[in-house]
């Protein structure tokens, strides 16, 4: 190409070469800021988020006042849609919808008009059939936005202006309550009674070292319920803003003719759907986990109204309830996780006392942008009033000004010493206002707004009297939203939860099983005792790892290679002639585990558990039993060692065999008891580590199969020791895979 030439500029801008990984981390970066801000999680300040802020200023915008008509969700959703919120229209109306159910939102800010949905899980009806308005409590949130008291920014197309947050004189936040996922983090807050949220406000206004839990009894759901959850435990979750409630059902024992009765459930827990919840109890009737139940019924109107019957009348009903609530979601848990957006947009957890704080400075911000706006609106007003009394005593020559003067505006400033907007005012005025009657009422006026002008200044000027005027708002709110039938307390508190004793065993139907689990990890259950030692299907390339005789009211015990213990009741397990059920989805369990041994519990049993380093101690079989999935941590195990092996302690001796083919044995008296540790050295290796043990009566001879048949060594003089010894070589005929069993 000749030098004179230059070469055309690059269509479609310019190319730069980045590390994938480094783009990836700063686009996903962006979205989850995106999600956490904007999306997800709401402001500490109104208890928002975008999606619910713009809905209500939408709304506001449209004059759907609580006094106004109502208007289609569709007009709503598509101004919502089209002018604030870029996103489906069907996830708007979702939160519209959810604004407006009064078994969803403890204070609904939406009043809707039409099919809603239901407490059963019915979805509401298309958004073009259904109307809506705002709220009482709704308009309180939004009271105060048209006096500059919060800041307001551009839309996303720049051609609308929309709130940053609302001026929430209503402690939304807490008393509606929130849920949200964001990425990385997610909050979940319980509504709350607002007439508690504002007595404990106003008490954190008084001193900044109350005690709000005098005041806040705990959640007040809108679906009612029995909070069950203990004292300590409801101050720890608000101190830490993590914890969670355990709310059940509301009940009543109904007697009938005949000495028979019947459960009356009146309000189940917040967020269970009344149909699931049915279909759940009948479901457990017909797999017969429920034994003491006869039958359920719906009796339900716009009042929920559960009758559940009794298989026989000698059963006491807080012992059939107790089942229930063990078995059903008549008892839920809801969790508590305070991560909300702070007045700097910044997601953190916060406390209790953080929240309420939070809210009470953001009242105070906005009572003194309303005050400023109030005192420069009265400024304004009363320049002019002063520019109509200067006219009003000098009206002849203001009126031979006008009538003489080709530019009269500049005249009356310098003749009278008026400002621009005083002159203004002055050549505006209607020729009516001139009347006497009109001058008595401007200086009324006048009087009336500077006696405002001073107690505003005087407001401004001190820090006490605009926390007295919050607490006055405050109360006034209290008053508004804390009594009648909306803000009477919903959810009964202070309830300890019943002694009632109940054994889980005898509600399952007693039949032997056989439980057999697989070397690839799949676990299942035949009816009967079936032979151990006969044909037993696999999967291909699968073959037996343990088979035992249970019964259905049994305890499985699995204690694996990570040093845990787990424990599967036997009538969970998958029935039938199939290949079962993967163990590691029944237990938590990672690919990186192997199961070591599995048993039936018996009481009053001991184990010898081991690692493959040699070390290893004697525990309890009620010390391997574990509440949760995620199983029991008995032996500590130091990678890259595991767990090798767990086998009933059954005698007075013990017998160890390394993997260097020593054999050492020793009194089970050397070997500590304990719950939990990594124990001591059964026996010392220079190389390997631990292949068997067994614990046997020295009187009876220590035994092992050798094929079909046992071989049994009564004299051990030349292997006996202490623990942690060497030992010798195993007698002649001893399994090469150095195995007892």
């Amino acid at each position: 190409m000749p030098d004179d030439i230059k070469a055309p500029p690059d269509e479609g801008g310019h190319t730069r070469e980045t590390k994938f990984a480094e783009a990836l981390s700063e686009r996903y970066l962006a979205y989850a800021l995106s999600t956490i801000t904007a999306r997800s999680l709401p402001d500490v300040r109104d208890g928002l988020k975008p999606v619910h802020r713009r809905l209500l200023w939408a709304m506001h915008q449209l004059r759907l006042d609580p006094e106004a008509g109502f208007k289609k969700c569709a007009r709503i959703v598509g101004d919502v849609m089209g002018k604030y919120h870029p996103h489906g229209d069907s996830s708007i109306y979702e939160a519209l919808v959810r604004q407006a159910q009064d078994f969803a939102a403890r204070y609904p800010l939406v009043e809707g008009q039409g099919n809603f949905g239901n407490i059963d899980g019915d979805n509401a009806a298309a958004m073009r059939y259904t109307e809506a308005r705002l709220t009482q409590v709704a308009q309180s949130m939004l009271d105060g936005i048209e006096e500059n008291a919060v800041d307001f920014r551009a839309t996303y197309d720049g051609e609308e202006r929309e709130p940053v947050v609302l001026p929430a004189a209503f402690p939304n936040l807490l008393a509606n309550g929130a849920a949200g996922i964001a990425v990385g983090m997610a909050t979940s807050i319980p509504p709350h009674n607002a007439g508690e949220l504002c007595d404990a406000a106003l008490a954190l206004i008084a001193d900044p070292n109350a005690d709000l839990l005098a005041h806040i009894k705990g959640p007040d759901f809108p679906t009612g319920g029995v909070l069950v959850e203990s004292a300590e435990s409801i101050r720890e979750a608000y101190e830490t803003g993590r914890g969670g409630f355990r709310v059940r059902a509301r009940w009543e024992t109904e007697r009938l003719k005949n000495g028979t009765w019947q459960i009356v459930v009146t309000e189940i827990p917040y967020q269970v759907q009344k149909a699931r919840l049915i279909e759940q109890i009948a479901a457990l009737l017909e797999e017969k986990k429920l034994p003491l139940l006869g039958d359920v019924r719906d009796e339900s109107t716009d009042v929920v109204r559960l009758v559940l019957e009794p298989k026989s009348r000698t059963v006491e009903p807080a012992v059939l309830m107790e089942t229930m609530f063990r078995a059903t979601t008549l008892e839920s848990r809801f969790p508590l996780n305070m991560n909300v957006l702070d007045a700097d947009r910044t997601p953190r957890v916060m406390s209790l006392r953080e929240v309420l704080r939070s809210w009470l400075d953001h009242r105070h911000v906005v009572l003194v942008r309303r005050t400023e706006h109030r005192l420069a609106a009265i400024a304004r007003r009363l320049e002019i009033l002063d520019g109509y009394l200067i006219a009003y005593l000098n009206l002849d020559e203001v009126i031979r000004i006008i009538r003489a003067e080709d530019e009269p505006k500049p005249v009356l400033m310098a003749t009278f010493s008026l400002t621009d907007l005083q002159a203004d005012s002055i050549l505006n005025m209607r020729l009516r206002s001139l009347r006497k009657l009109e001058e008595m009422e401007i200086r009324k006026e006048h009087k009336k707004l500077s006696a405002e002008q001073k107690k505003l200044q005087g407001l401004m000027s001190s820090d006490a009297k605009r926390w007295a005027a919050i607490a006055e708002e405050i109360a006034a709110t209290r008053a508004a939203f804390g009594d009648g039938p909306l803000g009477k307390r919903r959810t009964e508190t202070g309830r300890i939860l019943p002694a009632v004793l109940v054994d889980e065993t005898a509600f399952v139907e007693r039949e032997p099983i056989t439980v057999i689990l697989s070397e690839k990890g799949w676990i299942r259950a035949q009816k009967g005792h079936i032979p151990l030692d006969g044909e037993i299907r696999f999967k291909e390339g699968d073959s037996l790892l343990v088979a035992l005789h249970a019964e259905t009211t049994d305890r499985i015990v699995v204690f694996a290679t990570n040093g845990k213990a787990y424990t599967i009741k036997a009538d969970t397990l998958p029935r039938g002639r199939g290949d079962g059920q993967p163990v590691r989805l029944l237990l938590d369990l990672t690919n990186e585990v192997a199961v070591v041994a599995m048993f039936v519990h018996r009481d009053a049993t001991r184990f010898l558990v081991a690692a493959s380093d040699g070390k290893g101690f004697i525990v309890k079989g009620e010390d391997l039993l574990a509440e949760k999935r995620t199983g029991k941590q008995v032996m500590n195990i130091d990678p890259p060692n595991e767990a090798a092996l767990c086998v009933p302690a059954e005698g007075d001796t013990v017998a160890v065999i390394g993997e260097n083919r020593k054999l050492l044995v020793f009194p089970i008296d050397q070997v500590p008891e304990m719950s939990r540790g990594r124990g001591v050295q059964l026996q010392a290796y220079r190389d390997g580590g631990l292949s068997d043990a067994k614990v046997f009566n020295r009187a009876d001879g220590l035994s092992w199969t050798l094929g079909e048949r046992t071989r049994t060594e009564g004299d051990l003089r030349a292997w006996m020791g202490n623990r942690a010894g060497a030992g010798k070589a195993p007698p002649n005929g001893f399994p090469k895979g150095n195995r007892f069993e």
